[in-house]
């Protein structure tokens, strides 16, 4: 069934889990994502960022995800990640999606809070859900090699989140406590207490961006302390693409169809088991 985020990350509260948030800009992604979550019985979030644009428009991929949360055993969030324009966040609207995220981080603040409220009044036309963010993380969507080491500077400042939430009314905020973008190119150094700050005084689900290719422990942890969507694109679409080149070099599949599908199972198994450790935050 389709629902919004608020009421998505009013069940991850209530169980004390996380959920997990699936960028799926392919149609193979897309089905694999909710299959997995209906094995896994349990709520899912399924995305489509502005900035992939360039793999599939959201014209093309929205009404399909639309579409199969809808028809779904379990709930389903569909929500529009990384919204660079208000133009944007209200077509996605106007085509059924129930959550839309404002990214203003890397704005003036007093720029981000003016664009951040201007989304929330959409999104309150169409009876959605906002996630806004504050602060800076490195990397990108898309999943480039372009983070180096990251600023303590750039996290989120725990007493500006507060204002924050309260100038501008948001359902769930994006926080940065050390996690980046695309693939890491070194170990992460999460600030648990900084995030577990942030949580208490915001009193709202927090977000976790670049959250694919973490430990469980580091997963479990954040959750803990406050985390209760994470975003998981960049680790997920290497398994579908390793999947792809493995199936072309040592089968005799000669149909796109054929490979398409090793790419959609390989990808189920690999949400399967993210969505398996976010329902708990026990080891």
């Amino acid at each position: 069934m389709l629902v919004t985020l608020k009421e998505v990350m009013e069940v991850a509260e209530k169980r004390n889990c996380g959920i997990a948030a699936i960028n799926t800009p392919t149609f193979e992604s897309l089905v694999a994502a909710i299959s997995a979550a209906e094995k896994n019985t349990t709520p899912i979030i399924i995305q489509h960022a502005q900035s992939h644009e360039y793999i599939n428009q959201i014209e093309t991929i929205g009404p399909a995800m639309i579409t199969l949360a809808k028809h779904a055993s379990i709930p389903i969030c569909a929500h529009i990640d990384h919204g660079e324009s208000i133009n944007y966040l209200e077509k996605g609207l106007q085509l059924g999606f129930t959550s839309i995220m404002y990214d203003g981080s890397r704005l003036p603040y007093e720029e981000n809070v003016q664009k951040t409220r201007k989304a929330v009044r959409l999104a309150n036309e169409f009876g959605a859900s906002v996630e806004g963010e504050l602060g800076i993380m490195i990397g990108n969507e898309i999943g480039e090699h372009t983070q180096e080491v990251n600023e303590e500077d750039n996290y989120t400042d725990p007493q500006l989140a507060y204002k924050f939430v309260k100038e501008t009314n948001i359902d769930a905020l994006a926080a940065s406590f050390g996690t980046v973008h695309g693939f890491y190119r070194h170990k992460p150094n999460l600030d648990y207490k900084r995030i577990k700050e942030i949580a208490t005084l915001t009193n709202l689900p927090l977000v976790m961006h670049g959250g694919s290719g973490l430990s469980s422990k580091e997963y479990k942890l954040s959750i803990k302390n406050g985390v209760k969507k994470i975003n998981y694109y960049t680790y997920g679409a290497k398994v579908g693409a390793d999947a792809t080149k493995n199936c072309i070099n040592n089968n005799d599949a000669v149909l796109f169809s054929e490979i398409s599908r090793y790419a959609q199972d390989a990808m189920e198994k690999d949400f399967q088991q993210i969505i398996d450790v976010f329902k708990s935050i026990t080891e």
